[in-house]
């Protein structure tokens, strides 16, 4: 499919009670044509890996045009200042989001660039980073646990962020490392009650839901499983 045709049938779902609905949950309806993601996972396969139409499909600034890029690109074709640059864009969550578990994780440097992002002062820039490595826990199956607890540090260090995008993706990166296995459990939970101790509201968010999860039975009983 060239460029023309994905945009037109993009244009052809639009939905605004979709988008309306969107909005509600925080998703920036701008440039949002309200087309669901399980649509895009089904265009993505029929369309198949396409690096250069992934960086045509982002140039368009269409919401569903951008995620699908990140479906359909080619991970080992994506360089360090593409990663850069897409971070740069990022306007709303769910983009970000997408792009990280579909794409940015998968390339070669995605521990590197987890680390990067989240050193950015931009809101969605420094949440790509912790998205990055929620993503990481739940999708690398080969990584060891020390790359994991390089981790910690910038999870303890941001958990002050109060911006309400960077400390729900803080949380959600302490939370899926710690499910990952259980020693890096253990470490998630003395990070987690590590952080409770810094007494600011996002940081007693953060550690508490945490701390929920993490400590609670249906956590445990997977994690003895393993």
């Amino acid at each position: 499919m060239t460029l023309a045709q994905i945009i037109k049938n993009l244009r052809e779902q639009r939905n605004l009670e979709n988008v309306a609905g969107m909005a509600r949950f925080g998703i920036n309806p701008n440039n949002t044509l309200g087309v669901p993601i399980p649509y895009l996972r089904a265009l993505a396969k029929k369309i198949g890996r396409d690096h250069q139409l992934a960086r045509q499909l982002w140039q368009t600034k269409i919401h569903e045009a951008r995620i699908l890029a990140g479906m359909i690109d080619e991970p080992l074709k994506v360089s360090k200042k593409q990663i850069d640059q897409w971070a740069a864009d990022f306007d709303s969550w769910d983009v970000c989001d997408q792009i990280c578990l579909n794409l940015f994780d998968k390339t070669p440097f995605a521990f590197q660039k987890a680390v990067e992002l989240t050193k950015s002062k931009k809101e969605f820039v420094r949440r790509s980073g912790f998205a990055l490595m929620a993503a990481l826990a739940f999708h690398n199956k080969t990584a060891k646990d020390a790359q994991y607890i390089k981790f910690f540090s910038l999870i303890k260090k941001y958990a002050t962020d109060e911006r309400n995008y960077v400390k729900k993706a803080v949380n959600w990166a302490l939370r899926q490392i710690g499910k990952r296995n259980a020693t890096l459990n253990k470490a998630a939970i003395k990070t987690a009650r590590e952080i409770l101790t810094i007494n600011t509201k996002s940081a007693r968010w953060i550690a508490g839901e945490a701390l929920r999860e993490l400590t609670g039975e249906a956590a445990q009983k997977r994690l003895n499983k393993r």
